[in-house]
């Protein structure tokens, strides 16, 4: 039997951290926790219910792997991979807000495992959960004006691809990691740990910096907060210093 929870971010990770660390992740129970309404894009439900945090809090427990799907079909693919997944406890990150679909019926879900998008050879961009589409963005944006951006999707934060994020800051010294949630502990920090390990290289991350957000409309929030198309080519051209 596969055991699945489910509830909003803020309450299935904040709340109840005690005991999923040590009744679940510290027995390694393959409990799935599904959480939705993750991140800004909960929109007017405000910062009580923006859980930014999340991804920290879970990647620092022991035995946990945390999950962020861009689309519905990514996000259908994994929860039937994670039906027959009995290895460990999984934290499964969903937004709220309706996406493009990029994925098809053929998409296979691998824990460590990113996703080159578009290659490149001048910038990395590295993103999580529905940030693909921004980053899909800034590819377009940034292809207009002559630079090439490798854009990696990493659905698996914990673990982290440490081989395809290596190779492609080794190929480009230039790297931006774009995120729904706090520039602490999340993705961006996942990506640093693993440059400062191995390969130092120029980095920018793109989130939320050390700040509550506030009620709004999704699309508004992001503007508000960086997390755009237009932002991700920006900073990119900062770093290429273009």
């Amino acid at each position: 039997m596969s055991v699945f929870a489910s509830t909003f971010a803020m309450f299935g990770s904040g709340r109840p951290w005690e005991q999923i660390r040590n009744s679940i992740c510290y027995p390694n129970l393959p409990v799935k926790i599904a959480v939705t309404h993750a991140g800004i894009s909960v929109g007017e439900d405000g910062p009580t219910h923006q859980a930014c945090e999340d991804i920290a809090i879970m990647r620092a427990i022991p035995n946990m792997k945390v999950i962020a799907p861009a689309d519905s079909v990514e996000a259908e693919k994994i929860v039937e991979y994670l039906a027959d997944y009995y290895d460990s406890p999984v934290y499964l990150r969903l937004a709220r807000m309706n996406t493009p679909v990029v994925f098809d019926s053929n998409y296979k879900f691998e824990f460590g495992k990113g996703i080159i998008a578009e290659q490149g050879r001048d910038v990395t961009v590295i993103s999580t959960g529905v940030m693909l589409f921004k980053a899909l963005e800034a590819h377009k944006l940034l292809a207009s004006d002559g630079i090439s951006a490798e854009i990696i999707h990493m659905p698996s934060i914990k673990p982290v691809d440490a081989k395809m994020i290596l190779e492609s800051a080794g190929k480009t010294r230039n790297v931006i990691t774009i995120e729904e949630h706090s520039i602490i502990g999340g993705l961006g920090s996942a990506v640093c740990e693993v440059l400062a390990e191995n390969l130092p290289a120029r980095v920018k991350r793109i989130g939320m910096t050390d700040r509550f957000a506030e009620s709004g409309e999704p699309e508004a929030l992001f503007k508000k907060y960086g997390l755009t198309g237009n932002n991700i080519a920006s900073e990119a051209k900062k770093l290429l210093n273009r």
